[in-house]
Order: C-alpha cells, then structure tokens, then sequence
C-alpha cells in the first residue's frame, strides 16, 4: 500500500505513539550535542588559562629554533671493526678420577675457587694399599731370588775357571741371573704404579681455577677416565673468541693478525666498556669456507673475575693504518630512503642537509667516513623540528637549551 494509506490504515493510538517516540529521539540528540559542546568549551578555557599560567606563548612560524651544535674536527683513526663475542675460560679442565672405586667424600665447595694441588675428592684408598702391599712384598721376594742367583752364578764362574764345570753350567747361571734381574725390575715397576694407583685416589686440582657443579655424590661407583666429576675453569686470564667476515677484514687491505691489530677492547652486557685491554693471541691464517669468516682470539687480564665464561660481549678492534674522519653523536645522524644526513648550521644560521657516510659505531658516536668538513657545525638536538632553510638560534653543545625560544615577554629567574 502507499504509505499515506498505510498511516490512514493504522489506529489513531498507534500514530500518536510514534510520533511521541520521534520526538524523544530528537530531544536526548539535543542534549548530549550540548553536553559536548559545553564539555568542549570547559576544556578549551582550561588550556587557556594553563597557558597563561605557565607564561610561554606558542613559537611562531618565523621564530629561530634554538639548537645545539657540535663544531667538527677531523681526527686519525685505524680501522675500527666490532661484533659479538663469546668469553672462555684460558684453561677449561675436566676433573675425571685415574683409577675406579668408591667416592668417599667431597673437599671443596662447587664455584668457589681453588689452588692447584687441593683437594677435591676423595676415592676408598684401601683396595690400592692392599695392591701396594702385595706389589711391594713382591718386590721383596725377587730381590731374594736375584741374591740366590747372584750367588749361583759367582760359584759357577769359580768352578767353571778350575774346569770342574763345564761352560753350559756357567752360561745358565748367567742367564739365571739375568733374569731374576729383569724379574726385579718389573716388580720393582709394580710397587711404583701400585703407589701411583694410591696416589690417584685422592683427587686433586690440576690448576687455580673456579670449580663447577659436582657431577657425582659421595658414595657412587666411578670409573677410571670416564666417570666426570667436575670441571674447572682458570678465569684470568679469559679468552674471548669472535670472527669478522671476509668484508669486514677487506676494509683493512691486509690480513687482520696480531702485528697490524692497535688495540681490542670489549663492552660488556650493561653497555659499558672493560677497562682492561686486550691483545690478539690468535688469528686464523685461512677463511673459514662454511662460514666466509676469519676466526680470531683475545686474552684479557680478568684478576677480578668480572668477566666469566660463557657471556656474550661485543669486541670492537682497532686495526690497519689511520685515516681522517669525524666522530659525530649517534643523535645527530638522520636516515632516509637515499642514505643518511645530517642538519649543518652555515653563516646566517640557517640549516641544511649535508649527505654522509656513515661507518661503524663507537659507543654512542657514529664515524662519519665522508661528507663533512673541518669546521662544520652539526645540529645535535631539536633535530624533529628542523628542516632545510630554516632558521635556529645555535648554542655550543653542552649550552641548556629550552624547547621554546624566549621572547621579550618571558621572564626569567
């Protein structure tokens, strides 16, 4: 049906009802439309009035931005080549007991550290002093076989000159002798590995190093050479191992060794760098075909034991000849789709943007490789504000510099 006739067909309550609805609609829309409006107009005020407050008008599009700048120089470095680096103890030992047996008691307390020559385990001793007594009595009875044979072979010697033996009489009691002899040297080894064997059961710490977690309890069956007991690992000095990619080493023009390398130091996890030194003690003479890279080493003096084994460091080498670059704050260096820039104020003090090249980082620094000259002042804050030609108030870095210029109006303390 059209819709006039449909309104017409409904009862006059119903129309009524409907139309009372509409117009509640509309009222409720009213109200919070003006609920919003009051609610912006409240908050409008208060930011008003807090701007007043605080005193510090909006910059204007033509004010100077104040910026802080650093003035470049060019300084001499080598080659610096950095990476991730895995430490290691300079001697890693495994304790394992010589000879079998019972584990009778434990010495020493797991990670702490010890001195070479202590002890660390104890094995049950008297299986081997029973070995060694009967090696030594032994021992003891074929030194009197070779007096008897001494004896015989003397008598035959003095029959054998008046020719009332005959000379195979003689020549058997030499070869008696001699092998009683040799009878006593092999007893006489005997006695020597039974006291070894002795020794054995009282296991030792081969160097000063930091002990590991025992492997075994008291009371367990070892095996000799088998059975690990525990590990000890010497920690100063400590050996850090990394590898450079054939690239890396390319920058250098020459094979990366321990003649051409300047210094080696590492950055620890927290971000800050050992104090300590280092120097290469080894550097692989070939690549390594699987991986493209050259794998290297370095010793560290580690007398506090702050550096311990298995950490994850970065290592950063100085290497090659020096060369003349610029050092400039991480900060300061932009990157976009064409490379990397950065902002640089000129004599009317206003910025551009200088195209550079970057290389590697050190610290918080990147090394500016090309791009720059001596004397160039490089913007170092502010730098979200900036774009080319616009116009700042330059301070020398370290200057406090407010995110807002003063103007004629503000106060100061």
């Amino acid at each position: 049906l059209p819709k006039h006739a449909m309104i017409h067909a409904m009862p006059s309550h119903f129309v009524t009802l409907t139309h009372s609805l509409k117009s509640y609609q509309t009222l409720k829309f009213a109200l919070v439309a003006s609920r919003i409006a009051f609610g912006c107009g409240v908050l409008g005020l208060l930011l008003v009035g807090c701007g007043k407050q605080q005193g510090q008008p909006a910059p204007r599009a033509d004010q100077a931005i104040p910026v802080s700048y650093l003035q470049v120089t060019p300084v001499n470095m080598p080659v610096t080549l950095e990476t991730i680096a895995q430490t290691e103890g300079a001697r890693e030992v495994e304790i394992r007991p010589r000879v079998g047996g019972i584990l009778l008691k434990r010495f020493y307390t797991e990670g702490n550290t010890v001195e070479a020559g202590q002890t660390l385990f104890q094995i049950d001793p008297e299986p081997f002093r029973n070995a060694l007594a009967e090696a030594r009595a032994a021992h003891t009875e074929q030194q009197v076989k070779v007096a008897r044979a001494k004896t015989e072979e003397q008598r035959q010697r003095r029959l054998a000159a008046e020719n009332f033996v005959s000379q195979r009489a003689l020549d058997s009691a030499v070869a008696d002798l001699a092998a009683a002899e040799a009878t006593l040297q092999a007893a006489k080894a005997r006695v020597k590995q039974a006291e070894l064997n002795l020794s054995y059961t009282t296991v030792k710490a081969p160097i000063n190093g930091v002990t590991g977690r025992s492997q075994v309890s008291e009371g367990a069956l070892l095996s000799a050479n088998t059975s690990l007991l525990t590990t000890l690992s010497q920690l100063s000095p400590i050996w850090v191992r990394f590898s450079f990619s054939n690239n890396e080493t390319a920058r250098l023009g020459e094979r990366l060794s321990e003649n051409n390398v300047h210094s080696v130091r590492i950055m620890l996890t927290d971000g800050s760098e050992y104090p300590q030194q280092g120097r290469i003690n080894f550097a692989a003479s070939t690549i390594d075909a699987a991986l493209g890279t050259q794998q290297l080493r370095a010793t560290f003096d580690n007398a506090d034991q702050r550096i311990l084994p298995g950490q994850f460091v970065r290592i950063r080498v100085a290497a090659g000849k020096p060369r003349s670059i610029f050092i400039v704050p991480q900060i300061a260096v932009m990157t976009t789709d064409t490379g990397r820039f950065v902002y640089v104020i000129d004599e009317n003090n206003t910025v551009a943007q200088r195209q550079v090249v970057a290389g590697d980082w050190i610290g918080k620094d990147w090394i500016i490789l090309d791009g720059l000259q001596s004397g160039d002042k490089v913007v170092v804050d502010n730098l979200i504000k900036l774009m080319p030609g616009k116009t700042v108030d330059p301070k020398p870095r370290g200057t406090t510099v407010s995110s807002i210029a003063p103007t004629a109006s503000t106060q100061h303390p």
